[in-house]
């Protein structure tokens, strides 16, 4: 169902779709994000929530990990193998178990019950500005004389620094989720630099979201996964035992 949103707002036209089981929460979550000048599509379940997703992808999704049935842990896993449209889990715990899992589910952040309005509004919107943030934005860092341009190479990868894609030599994107992103360019932008887990969490962290120390490497679990030829083995995002990471092929620009 869609709501009508406020035409004086700089949001207008910003859709989010909000998968939640229980009716009352949908509908508080509507007026919520509705007074904020967003459209909302409401979904129930996995099989509506892939239906709205059919007619169009939203700005954002805003998806409860515990849900009845097809459990939002499952439907997560399936939008961001297909996907990386930003993506908020909704949960009812604040334990670092289900903050590891929501990172493993490449969310881009969470929001715990039970939460008012106001932080429900700055979560998306934090999270938006992050998806629209240039290249230069505030978790950048500046770029070493080896690592200039717009396009940064290493093994058969590429890193665009203006349209913040990865692609490999086929030209395939590879997903990634903002903080993936960031922690890349991080590590790219400064091949053989020795990073430890306080820095890199300053550069890949959301201001608005708690951060807590495996954060770190559970992203670093999550790109090597994606990026490395063999994830056991690591040619690129090296350990540093008793220091942290490094990068460790050669970085070349153009």
């Amino acid at each position: 169902m869609l709501s009508p949103s406020s035409a004086d707002s700089p949001l207008l036209r910003t859709r989010v779709l909000v998968v939640d089981d229980d009716a009352d929460l949908r509908a508080s979550l509507n007026d919520m994000l509705s007074q904020a000048g967003f459209e909302v599509v409401e979904a129930a379940d996995g099989q509506q929530m892939r239906a709205a997703l059919a007619e169009g992808q939203p700005a954002l999704v805003l998806l409860d990990l515990r849900l009845k049935g097809e459990d939002g842990l499952t439907l997560a896993r399936g939008l961001r193998a297909q996907s990386a449209v930003p993506l908020i889990m909704i949960s009812g715990q604040s334990d670092e178990t289900d903050r590891v899992l929501l990172l493993e589910l490449a969310a881009d952040d969470f929001l715990v019950k039970p939460f008012s309005a106001r932080e429900l509004v700055a979560r998306v919107r934090a999270v938006l500005r992050r998806m629209q943030a240039p290249a230069a934005g505030p978790a950048a860092v500046p770029a070493s004389p080896s690592a200039g341009g717009e396009l940064l190479r290493f093994g058969h990868w590429r890193l665009n620094l203006k349209a913040r894609e990865l692609v490999d030599e086929q030209g395939q994107v590879c997903p990634l989720t903002q903080a993936e992103y960031r922690l890349l360019e991080t590590f790219v932008r400064h091949p053989g630099r020795v990073w430890t887990r306080d820095q890199l969490l300053e550069h890949t962290r959301s201001l608005d979201t708690e951060v807590f120390d495996r954060a770190v490497d559970v992203l670093i679990l999550r790109l090597r996964r994606k990026i490395e030829p063999n994830p056991k083995h690591p040619q690129y995002i090296v350990t540093e035992r008793g220091q942290g990471y490094l990068f460790g092929a050669p970085v070349t620009a153009g």
